[in-house]
């Protein structure tokens, strides 16, 4: 069969994904049981993959999806915590006493405070923190959802301290060592350039990003729908990202990739607010959102949006105690030179070889899953931290089990389709994987202008999978390969895979079911990746210009 049409065999499964909820507007919960059962039959049908190896897959992608959702459970346990104990109350007038200004708000809160929390957690955390913050200041769900995806791209590629880069590269490891002897560097060097060259491309859109995300809340979410109203805080927005991109891009040439997103989103946060409260860089009229009852009403959902009139429960550091131990157990916990990483993964629970097929495996490491140390652990100390009574604890408990249906849902039959995707590469038919198929097939398309598409792909494994890191194992060899044919840069190549698959989290299914979830919007997934997948592609764009810059630039004479 020839490439083209196994590779527009292979995409039918996530055509289905598009179509069937951006285009028909299913939600989740509908659309991906048919993906899925599409999937299984075209691995069945075309792969040659055994009926034991899907049922295999299948079952090794529920197992990971009970790992995301311990995280969104874990996420919305500390929302209605906090809710019932009167901290988010208070945490939200702590921000409004910054700036009233929804888009300063929008800036330090969706960007900044998530940027940190991804470079600590990773797994789509910062979405389904920050959107929640913002909820409980008066902005509609929607609104806050899309902003926090958005903006849960330029920290991603260092997210849950690098892990994208230092283990989802690690496949590539033979292939660097195979060729040091020709002037390749070792394989740690090589990992250091494409940290540095993904830096770059995400440090420009670190200036880009926030003006546009506070121009696109004014034109969809605004009164008189402008753009132009987002432009008038324009310094604030340039501002803000000069001050994560600078230590972000220090860190990343200094240290590594393990510590860029954490250290730029603390840094840039704290210049950010202190800027703020000396109403630097400031716009001159405050912007808001018009009344509540002008608003369309897909804009809410099953969580209403906290009160204009809010009040303090306690003092902000009280109120903001909880999420300073998140932040302080997630640093402690994934530094190496510490124990207490050791103490958190120690306990493993790994099932190999699922149905005696060698390639599927799962492991899960409880306690180091965000979701239980800390979100859940730190849920109970705030029990005591904020002398939260009886009832209202079973209160916050009992609406975080209820929140987890319909995500548990759409999430158990996503990651099974991606599983699936990933383990067609061993079917009977001796074709690759259905994403590397569709792959090769693009890069033969596009030739020498790789560079401007390669983070494509990346976003497109991210889209499948849910995750950056997963995206790189998937399509590293294939972009080194691309590489290697086209006589490009490898460093910048794979750069701007770890780059793409980062974007990707703006509108992978995985992401945005979690955020969702966390603001009770329920079945308007469709239309939040319709909303996100704009910036999406203008971001690729951007790094795909950048790609092509630095490799015309430094490797003059490429092509």
């Amino acid at each position: 069969m020839s490439l083209s049409l196994l590779a527009l065999i292979a995409f039918v499964p996530i055509a289905m994904v598009l179509v069937l909820m951006v285009g028909f507007r299913w939600p989740a919960t509908k659309a991906m049981p048919l993906s899925w059962l599409v999937c299984a039959v075209i691995g069945a049908g075309f792969w040659k993959m055994p009926a034991g190896l899907i049922a295999a897959s299948t079952l090794s992608g529920f197992g990971s999806a009970i790992n995301v959702l311990i995280i969104v459970f874990g996420a919305i346990l500390i929302l209605y915590t906090l809710r019932e104990s009167g901290a988010m109350e208070t945490i939200s007038y702590g921000f409004t006493t910054i700036s009233p200004d929804r888009r300063v708000q929008t800036i330090i809160i969706a960007f900044l405070f998530g940027a940190f929390i991804e470079g600590a957690a990773g797994f789509g955390t910062p979405a389904a923190i920050a959107a929640p913050l913002l909820l409980g200041l008066g902005f509609p769900a929607l609104a806050a959802v899309c902003v926090c995806l958005m903006f849960n791209s330029i920290p991603v590629t260092f997210g849950a301290v690098g892990t994208p880069i230092w283990f989802g590269l690690k496949n590539l490891q033979a292939n660097v060592e195979q060729a040091a002897g020709s002037g390749v560097p070792t394989f740690d060097a090589f990992l250091q350039n494409v940290g540095e060259y993904a830096a770059l491309i995400h440090g420009v859109m670190a200036i880009l990003l926030p003006l546009f995300a506070i121009c696109f809340l004014t034109r969809f979410f605004g009164k008189n729908k402008s753009w132009r109203e987002g432009l008038g805080a324009w310094k604030f927005a340039v501002f803000a990202g000069l001050c994560y991109a600078t230590p972000y891009l220090i860190t990343a040439f200094a240290f590594g990739s393990e510590f860029p997103s954490l250290v730029g989103g603390l840094i840039g946060m704290a210049l950010a607010v202190t800027g703020a409260k000396k109403k630097l860089f400031l716009p001159e009229e405050v912007w808001d959102f018009e009344d509540r009852s002008a608003w369309e009403k897909n804009w809410v959902g099953e969580i209403q949006p906290g009160s204009n009139d809010l009040k303090p429960q306690m003092s902000q550091l009280t109120a903001w105690m909880p999420y300073i131990l998140i932040a302080a157990l997630l640093v402690l916990t994934r530094l190496s030179f510490l124990p207490f990483k050791g103490w958190v993964t120690s306990w493993v629970i790994s099932f190999s070889h699922i149905l005696g097929y060698e390639s599927v495996n799962f492991t899960m490491k409880p306690l180091y899953l965000p979701g239980v140390v800390p979100f859940m652990l730190v849920a109970v100390i705030t029990i005591f931290i904020h002398k939260i009574p009886g009832n209202k604890v079973a209160v916050a408990w009992k609406d975080s089990i209820v929140k987890m249906k319909n995500p548990a849902i759409a999430l158990f039959f996503a990651v099974a389709m991606v599983d699936i995707l990933k383990q067609s590469a061993h079917g009977m038919a001796g074709y690759s994987s259905m994403p590397l198929t569709m792959a090769e097939f693009v890069a033969g398309v596009t030739g020498s202008v790789w560079p401007l598409v390669a983070s494509y792909v990346g976003a497109l494994g991210a889209f499948i999978t849910g995750s950056c890191t997963v995206s790189n194992l998937l399509f590293a060899n294939f972009q080194y390969g691309v590489a290697s044919t086209i006589g490009a840069s490898h460093e910048i190549i794979v750069a701007l895979q770890a780059v793409g698959a980062a974007m990707g989290n703006m509108i992978c299914v995985h992401n945005v079911v979690a955020a969702s979830a966390t603001v009770g919007l329920v079945g308007m997934e469709g239309t939040i990746i319709r909303r996100t997948l704009v910036p999406c592609l203008l971001y690729g764009l951007v790094a795909g210009t950048l790609g092509m810059v630095f490799i015309y630039i430094l490797f003059p004479g490429t092509f």
